[in-house]
């Protein structure tokens, strides 16, 4: 309810985090030469992250082959990381293409890993509309970030990544 109540930045927001300078406060736990991964700020679950191209496009056929590789190594790598930090026993991986298809944000194209545990829904939605989720998003967010090697884009002034080693690795 947070989300849909709440007020709404102008502009994209995978644009804005894509191009920001405080990691730290975007949520932002790494970044690639062509897409990103962050934190969703109103999670299903502990560790639920959304991977997207820092180019703005809501369609998975405009992806560019680099593109597309870069985003689905992200997710490869994410899923590695989530099981080695916080050990779920499943995920939930995939697109919502379109606002019929359950996209909150139809207009940039953005990939969602949720982890899952058996046993991890319960009443609190059902009954109250809350959703328990049990780690601040910051302490996640740092778990995960230290677990990505430094590599890809560094906007300038980036707290997060501050006096770290920044190296492409292929």
């Amino acid at each position: 309810m947070g989300y849909i109540n709440g007020e709404k930045e102008d502009g994209c927001l995978f644009c804005r985090k894509g191009a920001g300078k405080d990691d730290l406060a975007d949520h932002v736990v790494a970044r690639g030469e062509r897409c990103f991964v962050l934190l969703n700020l109103f999670p299903y679950n502990s560790g639920h992250l959304m991977v997207a191209p820092y180019r703005h496009t809501g369609k998975l056929e405009d992806l560019e082959p680099g593109e597309l590789a870069e985003l689905m190594d992200l997710v490869r790598g994410s899923v590695g990381v989530l099981k080695d930090r916080l050990a779920p026993e499943g995920f939930n991986v995939g697109f919502n293409l379109g606002k019929s298809a359950g996209a909150g944000i139809v207009d940039h194209l953005h990939l969602h890993i949720v982890p899952r545990w058996t046993g991890d829904t319960n009443f609190m939605p059902v009954l109250s509309d809350t959703r328990v989720v049990p780690q601040a998003l910051e302490d996640t967010a740092r778990i995960i970030r230290e677990a990505f090697p430094r590599t890809g884009r560094k906007p300038e002034g980036n707290k997060a990544t501050e006096g770290q080693p920044f190296t492409k690795e292929s």
